[in-house]
């Protein structure tokens, strides 16, 4: 049992994947789920499980979500996922006889799947990101989206095991995803960065070329092939978004 780390999430609308991200949190002893707005079954599977403490909050951007729901955590420790990810049972083995440095971050490396494909191209190939670190030293910083722990002055040490992503359940979440996250880009950078329809249109091009044939994606075959056409779509409503807001600003 994991008693001196809490496990801290944020969701909305995860019931396709929480119920896997939660079974295979089993052996942490405390689990805080802070769910912001959801309309399907999400605070119902949270709170099937004995070891999930079911907060209902505002989403207040990524960042500082993720800040909020930590400060109901009864540990200073926190490892900080998302609903969609499952970690391993090395992982979790390797959590529960981690000997922590409260002046050290903790990395994970996460690998990306579309259903049981792991992406090995496109971008998706695995990554290494800083997930396991002490409240009372850092926090994530403010961003609204592409928010990342700040590392300050800390060490940082890599955990071994896998943490897999399923980033998206179907065709419907990626087109969910990319007006939800586009949106928040907007939000975001709106008076503070210029935009226009051409770059949105070249981004977008530049973006399916660089996914699909510099990165490899056709290699990935048909999930290549949707991943690098969502990178194009998501460029192209951000940027489109954001110049639709340039413009509300600067009307009199």
């Amino acid at each position: 049992m994991i008693d001196h780390i809490s496990a801290v999430m944020i969701v909305k609308n995860g019931a396709e994947s929480l119920k896997a991200c939660l079974q295979a949190l089993a052996i942490f002893k405390e689990v805080i789920v802070y769910e912001n707005g959801s309309t399907d079954d999400t605070p119902l599977i949270a709170q099937s499980f004995p070891n999930v403490t079911l907060i209902q909050g505002v989403f207040l951007g990524f960042g500082k979500t993720k800040n909020k729901a930590a400060t109901y955590a009864s540990n200073d420790w926190i490892f900080s996922l998302d609903a969609d990810e499952v970690l391993s049972d090395e992982m979790a083995l390797c959590l529960e006889k981690l000997h922590l440095s409260p002046s050290t971050l903790y990395s994970i490396e996460r690998s990306n799947y579309y259903h049981d494909q792991k992406i090995k191209h496109c971008g998706w190939n695995s990554e290494t990101i800083i997930r396991l670190y002490n409240k009372t030293q850092t926090a994530f910083n403010d961003n609204m989206v592409h928010e990342k722990i700040m590392t300050k002055t800390c060490a940082i040490e890599k955990i071994a095991g896998e943490l897999k992503h399923y980033p998206y359940a179907s065709i419907s979440h990626f087109i969910q995803k990319i007006d939800h996250y586009s949106t928040l880009f907007a939000s975001e950078h709106v008076g503070k960065r210029s935009s226009s329809p051409t770059k949105a249109f070249f981004n977008a091009i530049y973006s399916f070329v660089r996914t699909y044939f510099f990165r490899a994606g056709f290699l990935d075959g048909y999930a290549g092939l949707l991943i690098a056409f969502s990178h194009m779509s998501a460029n192209f409503y951000k940027y489109m978004k954001l110049y639709e807001a340039n413009q509300k600003i600067k009307r009199p």
